[in-house]
């Protein structure tokens, strides 16, 4: 007998059929497809579609991550405009069309009787198959061809009104957003927040927590209009809603095989890009509203794996600056290229060249013999004065420059080791140098943040260049001229006995130098006292908070051809101070215009992540046994602390949305900071698989309503 009801379900199944929102395609067009895949694609993205070398998959998880539920005229039209990059566009309609079909039955998406469309209105009207439950279509085989999901529920996307970043954005940022790694240009490292304050942040809980992949996450994240975007192991970008959490979009670098992950401190956004180094030696230039690559830059081949690009980019006057970082013949170097497209703009050495200034101070080595100078925290930038500062790091080949030649004209100060330079981002060309520290032979760089401040010096008030190397020795500079102005000696090293207080010039101890067959103990150890971990600068009590680790290192020599860390014939080994309380992590709270420290806080946990300041009087900072403190800024009180899953190797930021004020870290253990400092604490114990993630906190209700 037939059932009466299977006319019925016949005509809701027709009806349902005809309204899938899947894209629907011809087997004949996949089969074509295929053939222009492998032409015009499959070099890049490899011939099974998640196999390339230099671009990321095209099927799998993360391809349908970023188109999945989007509706096709998005990816249609992104690959007929961007793709093959050696001919953009050139392929015909109908062609992409054909390529579009074949990822599609790639992605699990079944052919049909009715050809893919290339009308625009067409595609718009169909949606690209989600992400399966499992790598095999979830338990209950995937969503049916036949059904069409109810209407998911609407929520604001802060993408739909996200605004490009000028230069006069980045000049003055909105109180709520953190635009650079250190919030500002200056890297002063400050936020003028104040609704989390010292009466109220006992109250802080989790806002939100969102996992990342395990590894050493050491990147800052952005926050814009409401939108966060955080970088992490492994070449990944998301953008994520700032107010829970969710997840707006994703990216994922596709290195070749031959190229393992590196970390970075940090990404850049201008215009309505983010701009991201990655692993294989490239820039890349992301839609900040899809995550969409709008332009791919090689800085260096991918297969030099002498060279990385761990700090990340400073961008100001439609320049993206980058520094790299490695052990290269000739140096490493800073490169810049246009913003809008990628195109290399100039590069700057920072091993100086022979017959150019600083040639000379390479002890008669030739160019090749030569290398260090790696830039591995991005660059500060003052618009007034359009000058970009940088500061390379020492040499890795210590040797050849130990003993000075004695020849005429010859020096083995190997410039511009251990150097601020400050450059113009309109043509590369070096406005100023001051060498902090000639012939680095302990490995202790002045390679940090250069944090553009105004203090009063001598009663009047100038703008400088401030800085530190691993000695824990505060530099000050003129920023318009490089002109010495005067340092601080945080007390933490035996290198330096005497600063010239008119030029700055450093007298070293000859009982440190290397090389002389004996053991030297060296304070402080080459993992810093002061490390690439950032510090803050509260412009309004003129308050610097350092975060440092007190240690030493024994140069032990090592027999001619022996393994060792430095070529003038010794090997570091870490070790505590001579006279130490087995307190190692250290917070110091400096007054730059009286230059007295204010407070210090000391811990038994070697201190982890850079310092965040507000104006409300709180200043963040975290530790290797995964702690991280709120502190009162005037003296030093700790007035909250929390224990994350993993160790916090980054630098806390906060921003607000919506009037409600967030503070954020990521967190990522293995970074050199945290991979540095165990040995001394071997009681601490944290996660051997690791829990990367950004934790983000706010306040009760109740005192946000009281705020406001």
């Amino acid at each position: 007998m037939k059932s009466p009801l299977l006319p019925c379900f016949v005509g809701i199944a027709a009806l349902v059929h005809a309204q899938s929102p899947q894209p629907t395609f011809t087997a004949a067009q996949a089969e074509q497809g295929k053939s222009a895949y492998a032409l015009n694609c499959a070099s890049c993205h490899g011939q099974n579609l998640d196999d390339g070398e230099f671009a990321p998959p095209v099927k799998g998880a993360s391809f349908l991550q970023q188109w999945g539920g989007k509706s096709a005229d998005g990816v249609f039209t992104y690959i007929s405009a961007m793709m093959p990059p050696a001919n953009r566009g050139g392929l015909g309609a109908q062609t992409y069309v054909e390529i579009l079909a074949y990822l599609l039955a790639s992605n699990g998406v079944q052919p049909g009787t009715q050809p893919l469309p290339s009308d625009i209105a067409a595609l718009k009207a169909m949606v690209m198959p989600r992400p399966a439950a499992s790598g095999r279509g979830g338990p209950g085989g995937g969503l049916s061809p036949f059904a069409t999901l109810p209407p998911s529920p609407t929520k604001p996307n802060p993408l739909d009104k996200i605004t490009p970043v000028t230069d006069a954005i980045l000049r003055n940022p909105p109180v709520g957003d953190w635009l650079t790694w250190r919030r500002t240009w200056d890297d002063q490292g400050f936020s003028p927040l104040k609704q989390i304050n010292k009466s109220n942040v006992a109250d802080l809980r989790v806002a939100w927590t969102w996992s990342l992949p395990a590894g050493p996450n050491e990147s800052t994240p952005l926050v814009h209009d409401g939108v966060i975007f955080v970088h992490s192991y492994g070449d990944n970008v998301q953008a994520l809603d700032a107010r829970n959490g969710d997840l707006l979009w994703a990216y994922k670098r596709q290195l070749p095989k031959e190229v393992p992950p590196s970390v970075k401190r940090n990404i850049a956004i201008y215009g309505d890009r983010l701009l991201v180094a990655t692993s294989d030696l490239h820039m890349v230039s992301l839609d900040v509203k899809t995550g969409t690559v709008m332009w791919d830059h090689e800085i260096a081949p991918h297969n030099d794996q002498r060279l990385r690009l761990t700090g990340g980019p400073l961008v100001a006057k439609g320049k993206v600056m980058v520094g790299t970082v490695g052990n290269l013949p000739g140096g490493n170097f800073i490169v810049a290229l246009d913003a809008q497209t990628g195109r290399e703009a100039w590069r700057f050495y920072a091993i100086a060249r022979p017959g150019e200034t600083g040639g000379e101070s390479w002890n008669g080595l030739p160019l090749e013999k030569r290398n260090g100078a790696s830039v591995w925290t991005a660059g500060s930038y003052d618009p007034d004065l359009n000058l970009a500062f940088f500061g390379p790091a020492q040499t890795y080949d210590t040797g050849p420059l130990l003993h000075p030649v004695n020849q005429s004209g010859i020096t083995n100060d190997g410039l511009y080791t251990d150097t601020t330079v400050a450059i113009n981002p309109d043509t590369g060309k070096v406005a100023w140098y001051f060498q902090h520290t000639p012939n680095d032979q302990w490995d202790l760089d002045w390679a940090f943040e250069r944090q553009l401040i105004d203090v009063p010096v001598n009663g009047v008030n100038r703008k400088l260049v401030v800085t530190s190397g691993k000695e824990a020795i505060y530099d000050a500079l003129d920023a318009a001229t490089g002109k010495y102005a005067f340092s601080m000696d945080l007390g933490l090293q035996n290198v330096v006995t005497e600063i010239d207080p008119k030029t700055g010039a450093k007298k070293i101890n000859p009982k440190v130098i290397p090389g002389n067959g004996e053991t030297v103990t060296v304070c402080p150890h080459a993992g810093g006292a002061k490390s690439w971990i950032p510090a803050s600068w509260n412009p309004e009590t003129k308050i610097l908070y350092v975060p440092l680790v007190e240690s030493c290192m024994d140069l032990i020599p090592v027999a001619p051809g022996g393994r060792g860390g430095l070529s003038s014939g010794v090997r570091f080994s870490i070790r505590p101070p001579l006279e130490t309380d087995g307190k190692f992590g250290r917070l110091e709270a400096i007054n730059l215009a009286t230059r007295k420290v204010v407070w210090t806080d000391r811990q038994r946990a070697p201190t982890t992540s850079g310092v965040l300041a507000t104006a409300g009087g709180v200043v963040f900072n975290g530790s290797i046994d995964r702690v991280v403190k709120a502190y009162d800024g005037a003296n030093g009180k700790v007035l909250w602390e929390t224990r994350l899953n993993d160790v916090p190797s980054s630098a806390p930021m906060t921003y607000s949305v919506n009037g409600r004020q967030y503070v954020a870290v990521v967190v990522g253990n293995g970074g050199a900071q945290a991979a540095t400092w165990p040995v001394l604490v071997p009681e601490i114990q944290n996660p051997p698989n690791g829990g990367a993630a950004i934790w983000v906190f706010e306040l009760p209700d109740k005192d946000v309503a009281g705020s406001r």
